[in-house]
């Protein structure tokens, strides 16, 4: 079903990355420290629309500065203070942000078959600790301090389509965020698939609701399974 394509393109975060463990395991102990009852749904719920703000109102930020300013920003919202101590923490954890464990064996398999791309609101510190997780070498890296903006900016699509009608690709673009990617690719022009990664939770986490009844052509729940949809049976070394 996707013999058209030849190159993939990945957001990271929250489809190769588990943003959100990473995130909570910072506002967790914070929050609860004051407020026993929060959840970490909660405190997602309430950190997601600020990130969101934060990027778009400062297009050129790095990204470990996005998220200690969304960080104090949750604080305000929540009435919890934030200590500089407590904003550095969260700025400076993407390393430490796990891969889905899907990731890495599901970005092998495809890679025998597609040109793979990583389109990222990331800086390129910050991603070569999570690209150490993912274990695969990207045709191209594309992420927000490159490009000056973050997703869903569609100057960050432009970038990308740039980048594959100049390789001469046809791309799929395949991401979790309805907010961030399948919005502002359906507008590109491109299609794409859904890792719909809270396919068994309610709600929309970390990332903002997207504000748009937009579909993405394909829905899978892992990267496994788009992975060997995409991919039947995986060239093998000989």
């Amino acid at each position: 079903m996707f013999e058209e394509f030849d190159a993939l393109s990945f957001d990271c975060y929250g489809t190769l990355i588990d943003w959100e463990a990473g995130i909570a395991a910072v506002l967790g102990p914070w929050g609860r420290a004051a407020r026993p009852e929060l959840t970490d749904e909660d405190l997602l719920l309430a950190y997601a629309d600020e990130e969101a703000r934060v990027e778009r109102e400062n297009p050129a930020a790095l990204y470990p500065q996005v998220l200690a300013e969304a960080f104090r920003a949750t604080g305000a919202k929540l009435g919890i203070p934030v200590s500089e101590e407590d904003a550095a923490r969260l700025g400076s954890s993407v390393p430490d942000w796990p891969a889905f464990p899907d990731s890495a064996e599901a970005l092998t398999r495809l890679g025998t078959r597609f040109a793979l791309i990583i389109l990222s609101n990331i800086d390129r510190r910050s991603f070569e600790a999570s690209n150490a997780r993912l274990g695969v070498e990207f045709d191209r890296i594309i992420t927000a301090e490159e490009v000056g903006s973050y997703k869903p900016s569609q100057k960050n699509f432009d970038a990308l389509k740039e980048y594959v009608d100049g390789q001469g690709l046809k791309v799929l673009h395949v991401a979790q965020s309805l907010f961030h990617d399948h919005v502002p690719a359906k507008h590109a022009g491109l299609k794409g698939v859904w890792i719909n990664r809270r396919h068994d939770r309610p709600g929309w986490g970390a990332t903002p609701d997207p504000g748009a009844d937009i579909h993405a052509e394909w829905t899978f729940n892992s990267m496994a399974d788009f992975a060997i949809a995409a991919v039947p049976q995986p060239a093998t070394a000989v």
